[in-house]
């Protein structure tokens, strides 16, 4: 006699043809982690189901609500918290084959897509006629709009322009009992009922299954430089961070890295950069050609008042990449002197940022663990980049104390345990700690009025 996984998984092959569904045990094994690097697998997907429309979502969610089957949702896979792994059986439905840019409408400045469209291409797409969708986190060449609505992802430019949720204007959601709605409409502004679409954006896959948005774009830099500065203390790079600010200039971008993460990008690629240095900021701006030299005139003389030791500027593409590589070569470093490497994501006011950079550095040292810093540090959001090696029992119980002991220190100094990678399942034992015991018993009655049977990548967030 089949089990209702078995007849689930036959309906459904029925119904989307058997090169849409992977059951065998091999097939879905591939499925069963996220870019989290959990350190054990326990438990892989019952199956992995491929769809391409609004409609085949309805059919498998109508038929997973009737046998009762927990649906995944995933896209590229790159969050870093577990949010896509299956921890109670069910399926993984995949995204990767809803992968359309169905509109780009110039006048409006908005784009409609489908979950599965991977975050570099639509921004070439839209950039080679003059728009700019700005949410850029750091694996945009392979993660989807999908999986950034659905983690409320940001990135460098986050600063400036402001995250994910700042231009989702429309989701299409499939419910867990297989309904349709529209979360908002195709205009920049609406007051009309409850905001839905920012009740989605963040939510996980835990309320609705996001088939279809509409993207707020806005026009394209005409121009842009990226400096990198280079410093003594990380007190003054903070205080260069708040002087750029309070002389009223908004860089498209400040991020950070400190001492250890600029010697392990060094070590391991030789880009050219002063290890001798206790930390670094990577400055964009962009505007008019016009402006840009007199931000730059304007930055670089802050950066010096501040204590800058050093200040590189890029004059073309080559060196403007050049500068970012460094950058954004830092989680790559660190997977080169261990064989696992975790990075999180925790974010305070910026008058505590110092602080918080301090006291990461002291608790990764008193359990003698390794750790790049790296982060936006205009918006105030670090990533403690830790490279471990998860075969050794001792050292991952030292990574375990030291993760809690970085959320104790992030609440104390008035922050939260994510700005933009959300909570899935690594960090849903610490949200208490910044959520305080009502909020979650709301977010909880909310998941309850969507998903009764919580069917919804259950257990996520809390």
């Amino acid at each position: 006699m089949l089990s209702s996984t078995q007849k689930f998984i036959k309906e459904i092959e029925r119904k989307l043809t058997p090169e849409n569904v992977l059951s065998t045990r091999e097939e879905c094994y591939a499925y069963a982690q996220d870019a989290s690097n959990s350190r054990n697998i326990y438990n892989i997907p019952d199956a992995v189901v491929f769809v391409k429309s609004t409609e085949e979502v309805v059919d498998v969610i109508k038929k997973a609500q009737k046998f009762n089957i927990p649906v995944i949702c995933r896209g590229a896979g790159t969050n870093t918290v577990g949010a896509c792994r299956v921890e109670h059986g069910g399926i993984i439905l995949n995204f990767s084959k809803m992968n359309k840019i169905l509109e780009i409408n110039k006048e409006n400045m908005t784009a409609r897509v489908q979950p599965g469209v991977v975050l570099g291409d639509l921004q070439e797409t839209v950039e080679e006629i003059g728009l700019f969708y700005p949410p850029d986190p750091s694996n945009l060449k392979v993660s989807t709009v999908g999986g950034s609505i659905a983690q409320a992802s940001a990135g460098a430019k986050a600063f400036k322009y402001g995250s994910t949720k700042n231009y989702i204007l429309d989701l299409t959601v499939v419910t867990a009992k297989g309904e349709v709605f529209r979360t908002g409409s195709d205009t920049v502004k609406n007051a009309t009922g409850y905001n839905l679409t920012s009740l989605f954006v963040g939510s996980e896959g835990t309320l609705g299954i996001i088939t279809e948005a509409v993207l707020r774009l806005i026009p394209k830099p005409e121009t842009q430089k990226v400096m990198m500065a280079y410093f003594d203390t990380i007190e003054e790079a903070i205080s260069a961070v708040n002087m750029i600010i309070e002389n009223k200039i908004m860089p498209a971008t400040i991020d950070f890295m400190e001492t250890s993460a600029i010697q392990t990008v060094e070590k391991f690629y030789h880009i050219g950069l002063l290890t001798d240095k206790e930390a670094a900021l990577v400055v964009e701006i962009d505007g008019f050609k016009n402006t840009i030299n007199l931000q730059e005139e304007i930055i670089k003389d802050i950066l010096k008042r501040c204590g800058a030791s050093a200040i590189q500027v890029s004059h073309n593409e080559e060196e403007y990449n050049k500068i970012w590589l460094a950058r954004r070569s830092s989680m790559g470093a660190c997977a080169k002197i261990k064989p696992n490497v975790t990075t999180d994501d925790v974010i305070v006011p910026r008058n505590n940022l110092a602080e918080l950079v301090k006291g990461i550095r002291e608790i990764c040292k008193k359990y003698n663990l390794e750790t790049c810093l790296v982060g936006h540090v205009g918006d105030g959001s670090i990533h403690p980049q830790i490279p471990i090696d998860y075969r050794d029992e001792d050292e991952y119980i030292r990574y375990k104390t030291a993760k809690s002991e970085i959320y104790e220190l992030t609440a104390k100094l008035g922050g939260i345990i994510s700005g933009e990678h959300g909570i899935g399942a690594d960090k849903r034992d610490f949200i208490s700690k910044v959520v305080n015991g009502t909020a979650l018993d709301y977010m909880r009655e909310i998941k309850k009025v969507f998903d009764p049977n919580n069917i919804l990548n259950p257990y996520k967030i809390f």
